[in-house]
């Protein structure tokens, strides 16, 4: 059996990790104190001991407790998935979506909303974007083969996310009605609003899979800061990586996205925010960017329902005009950087 020895990182970061789970549980609370009716912190805690009026305990319990669940969720989910692939590509500029699974998953929820499915019945959409990211990452493995390269895995999963956002336009130009072409447009946008129980016990399981496939590659990716060759001499099998990473992105990201829409950048931001503050380990920076990843997806749906005056602003154009300036920052800073 061959044994795997990686480089270890002598540095610890519990203060680090102790300030991101405070900063989550905060996020938390406060998520569910935010909203068009006030709920102060007596209530909340009145509701918690059983004691709780009936209409606040409704408030609470069946409509901000599903959206601060999800919120936290989604956030773990976009932050660890970037982290992870930009450990394995071994590029600061990856995130989830350059493998095509969310532009899939989004295509798959897309076409519920478009056959009239999602009117049937309220699981229709999320079930429809987990297919559509399942059916994404069978995709990019045939198009990139047995033994993949990392740059044939990525522009498999480029033309995967072409393909399938064109097929989300179409969809969007042969609407039936206006009202089906709006529906579409503001799922798009990304949003937690409006989400019950029933979403978090069908994408919560898919997530916590995808983690669990992405978490077991720490050391693994800690061995490919030393290069292909040399992670491959400690006997890590690179396909064998890549497999895991993209199956594992695609059944958490798709979970994701088939239940919020398109939330863009968190997966970006958040590991490059966090990546000094772990020693630039990628083992240490998978859970730390799920915490950060959650946090900042939770600061970000608390802002749209306080921003937001009639109409609620959508999650998805918030993290946009965040992320966006963030990502051009960021180019010009890795252009120089190079010699």
């Amino acid at each position: 059996m061959t044994q795997h020895k990686t480089p270890k990182n002598n540095t610890q970061h519990p203060f680090l990790f102790v300030f991101l789970i405070s900063l989550m549980v905060v996020t938390f609370f406060c998520s569910l104190l935010v909203g068009s009716s006030n709920i102060g912190i007596n209530e909340l805690m009145a509701v918690i001991l059983g004691q709780g009026d009936p209409t606040t305990s409704l408030i609470l319990i069946e409509i901000r407790l599903p959206r601060a669940i999800l919120g936290m969720m989604i956030g773990v989910t976009l932050g660890l998935g970037g982290a992870a692939l930009q450990g394995f590509l071994r590029n600061p500029l990856a995130e989830p979506g350059l493998i095509g699974v969310s532009s899939a998953a989004s295509l798959g929820a897309v076409i519920t909303i478009y056959t009239g499915l999602s009117g049937l019945f309220s699981l229709a959409l999320p079930l429809g974007g987990i297919l559509g990211a399942l059916l994404a990452v069978c995709l990019i493995q045939i198009l990139a083969g047995k033994n993949s390269s990392t740059l044939r895995l990525i522009l498999a999963g480029i033309a995967v996310s072409s393909f399938a956002a064109a097929l989300t336009s179409l969809a969007l130009n042969l609407a039936p009605n206006p009202y089906v072409a709006l529906d579409i447009v503001f799922w798009l946008m990304g949003s937690i609003a409006n989400r019950s129980f029933e979403h978090v016990y069908l994408s919560v399981p898919f997530m916590v899979i995808g983690w669990s496939l992405l978490l077991i590659q720490g050391r693994a990716l800690d061995a490919l800061t030393l290069g292909e060759e040399a992670a491959h001499s400690l006997g890590f099998n690179l396909n064998q990586i890549g497999t895991f990473i993209v199956f594992g992105i695609a059944l958490s990201v798709g979970a994701a996205t088939a239940v919020s829409g398109s939330i863009g950048f968190i997966g970006l931001v958040v590991p490059h925010l966090l990546r000094r503050w772990v020693g630039h380990s990628p083992s240490a920076l998978l859970l730390a960017s799920g915490l950060g990843g959650a946090s900042l997806t939770l600061i970000a749906d608390i802002a749209v329902r306080v921003l937001s005056t009639g109409t609620e602003l959508k999650l998805g154009v918030l993290t946009a005009l965040i992320g966006a300036p963030f990502f051009l920052i960021l180019i010009m800073k890795t252009q120089k950087d190079l010699p």
